[in-house]
This record gives structure tokens, sequence and C-alpha cells, in this order.
């Protein structure tokens, strides 16, 4: 093992690192992100990924979950001040460990015969990260982002979905007008507006999932162009948050099919 040290804030590695943590523009430049968190980076490394830098601190370097990352890793470690990696990092307690990643480059075109997920405008990094977090447990394999939906590979993404990222097919930036109709399997939409209830839907086939921005729902596009589905609310709450919604849609989908 290698060890670097780091000691000033203006370091061009730290100033990289920082920049990929705060700014999309700075990950699509460099085709980089960070991963943040023993979890996410043994499960990056789990996939047979590979990890481009390391940072942490020298009492981190003791602690054996490190140890497991660091044996896979052959690079230098950078290692900086517990005050800097506070600085650095975007949760309040975890083992310091910040690793940049080269972002997977997706060779595939979009399959549209199989089950999928779309996020139209959904805006929140929890909420989006969640998501992809329920989509993978319940076998949907491909995400599709419209624009203006959270970067899928910005750190707080990844940090909600806790290496869903690493098993889907995902693609962002996609406008739902040039997608929708090519589809060759049913289209759903959920919307609290309309009157077709999610347990009355037949799920039992591949299927695709829209879920709208957290404030304003599914565009008129989707609702004019999928069918609307309702989760029941007995309690008579307004709305559900998308995240919860998509999860129940998820699973209601997973209970038909067994």
């Amino acid at each position: 093992m290698s060890l670097i040290f780091l000691e000033s804030k203006d370091n061009a590695k730290i100033k990289h690192l920082r920049g990929l943590i705060e700014l999309n523009s700075a990950r699509k430049k460099n085709q980089q992100t960070v991963l943040e968190g023993i979890h996410l980076c043994l499960a990056w490394l789990q996939q047979q990924n590979k990890i481009a830098s390391l940072f942490t601190t020298e009492k981190a370097l003791e602690h054996p979950d490190l140890e497991k990352i660091i044996d896979q890793y052959p690079g230098h470690v950078f290692v900086i001040s517990e005050s800097l990696y506070k600085d650095l990092s975007i949760l309040d307690t975890t083992l310091p460990c910040l690793a940049i990643i080269d972002l997977p480059q997706n060779s595939q075109d979009i399959d549209f015969s199989k089950d999928t997920l779309i996020l139209e405008n959904v805006q929140d990094p929890g909420n989006v990260g969640t998501l992809l977090r329920s989509a993978a447990a319940a076998n949907i394999k491909q995400i599709i982002c419209t624009q203006g939906s959270a970067s899928l590979w910005s750190p707080r993404v990844l940090r909600a979905g806790m290496g869903a990222h690493f098993s889907l097919s995902c693609f962002e930036n996609i406008q739902l007008n040039d997608i929708l109709s090519k589809f060759e399997i049913p289209v759903f939409v959920t919307s609290s507006h309309r009157s077709t209830s999610l347990y009355s839907t037949d799920l039992t086939q591949a299927c695709v999932w829209i879920l709208g921005n957290e404030g304003q729902g599914a565009s008129e596009y989707a609702l004019n162009h999928a069918q609307a589905v309702t989760i029941p609310q007995p309690g008579g709450q307004e709305s559900l948050n998308v995240a919860i919604a998509g999860s129940i849609c998820f699973f209601e989908m997973v209970r038909q099919r067994q």
C-alpha cells in the first residue's frame, strides 16, 4: 500500500475531488463521479469494476473494512485530515472512504420490450436513488431519465441507490416524446387524480412505469400517452411521495407475477 498525504484544500487532486462531488458539469467533463462509504465501494468492486483514486483519513487506515477495498485497489491511497474529509463528505457519519470512479459507458440501446422505469423530471436525489433501489429489487433492469431529473451518477443519488446502479442499464436526458410510442408493452403512469386502481390492473406481463415530478406529477403528454393508474388511499391524503408510490407499484407487479 502506497500512501500520499495531502494537507491543502487547494491541492489539485482535492479540487478535482470536490468538483466531482459538487458539480454535475465536472462529472460530465471528466466522465467520473465519486462513491462515498464502504458499502458502495465494495458493491462497485464486486461487479469487477475499478477505482481510479481512493481518499481516506489516517485513522481509517486501521479499519479492517477499508482494508477490503485497499486490497483490491492497486493505486496510491490519498490520506487527508479528518476536518478536510468532513468538509468534503456528503454524509454525517461514515467510515472515511471517497473513491473516484470512471462513469460506466452504456453501449446498449433502449430495449422497448422489457420492464422499464421512466423518471420524468424527478428532481430529488434521495427519491431517484430510492426508486432505482426499489426497481432493482423488483427486477426492473432498465432506467430512463428525462431532462430535468436528478443526475443518476451524482454522489447523493448513488448513496441513496446503495449500489442498485451497478446492476441497471441507465439512460439519461431522454425526451419522452421520442421513445414512448416505440414501446411494445403496456405503459403505465401514476396519477392521484385518475380512477383506475393499481390493484385492478393486469401487471403480469412486461410493462413500463412513468413516475413524474414530486410537485407537478406526470406531464400531460405522459398522461395522454399512457394508462393512468392510481394507488387507493383510504386515509384521504392528497398524494404519496414519488419513491413510495413507485415502490408500491413495483411490488404489486411482483406480487401478481408470483
